[in-house]
């Protein structure tokens, strides 16, 4: 399996499993300040390598009146002062090309949405930056859909790829997981990350927003784990029922360090 070098953080390749996490969407520096911290200080405590996650635009929100987050400028600015203060690496994602160069300036791993994996110039812009990439299979795709993907990015030069399984569509307004995806994946060569917190999700399943079952998240990540992948992808939140985006489906930070403890005893059980 391939490496994937992220500031000092080895993903993949027998490496120890990573934890990606962070709240859905910037709602305010301060929040992604203390998030980052006391997630930092958790994952410090039980040896987990680990990548900040928040977006500064969620360009895919089934209403227009849903919040969006702070755009660009602002939200780059945010994640730079995370990056500085709380010394982590950064994941944030892109929904439109002329965004990407911007974000390899601050971003050390530049995540493709699910609903954009098959854009292949989005696709090929954020391989040629030469940063890692993070691709999340749509959850429209089967898991042999994103080897042509995979190909795309290889095209640029780049083979820092990470791929994230979120689940699969199964029938109106709900995913479900098919593990298999977990194996079938990785033996394209490259790490990969389950989503729990996605998988969880029920897209549309509030009329004009997303809803979630955040009561399934622990289960299914012990799950995958079990299963075989090279890490977690988590959004966690210290208010989830208060968030402005996909609260439904975010765990809360206080639940977090007993979860990434059991992670931790079926790794070293494996």
């Amino acid at each position: 399996m391939q490496q994937v070098t992220v500031k000092d953080i080895k993903i993949g390749d027998r490496n120890p499993l990573v934890l990606i996490a962070g709240p859905c969407v910037i709602e305010s520096e301060a929040v992604c300040l203390d998030t980052a911290k006391r997630i930092k200080e958790i994952t410090a405590r039980l040896k987990i390598p680990y990548i900040f996650k928040s977006s500064f635009d969620k360009a895919n929100r089934l209403s227009v009146d849903s919040y969006r987050g702070p755009g660009l400028k602002k939200g780059l600015a945010v994640l730079e002062k995370v990056k500085q203060k709380i010394n982590v690496p950064i994941l944030t994602d892109v929904h439109c090309q002329k965004d990407i160069e911007a974000v390899s300036e601050v971003a050390d791993i530049i995540q493709i949405p699910a609903f954009l994996c098959r854009q292949t110039d989005i696709v090929v812009s954020a391989a040629r930056t030469g940063k890692a990439i993070n691709i999340k299979k749509g959850q429209f795709l089967a898991p042999w859909d994103i080897l042509p993907i995979i190909k795309k990015a290889e095209s640029a030069g780049n083979k820092a790829i990470i791929i994230t399984e979120r689940g699969v569509s199964f029938g109106y307004n709900n995913l479900v997981t098919d593990f298999r995806a977990l194996r079938i994946m990785r033996d394209f060569g490259y790490p990969v990350i389950y989503d729990a917190t996605h998988s969880v999700q029920l897209p549309g399943g509030k009329g004009s927003s997303s809803g979630g079952q955040r009561q399934f998240v622990e289960g299914l990540s012990r799950s995958a784990i079990a299963f075989g992948c090279d890490g977690l992808f988590l959004e966690v939140h210290p208010d989830p029922d208060n968030a402005p985006c996909d609260g439904s489906n975010m765990i809360d930070i206080k639940t977090l360090e007993r979860l990434l403890k059991q992670i931790k005893k079926i790794e070293q059980a494996l």
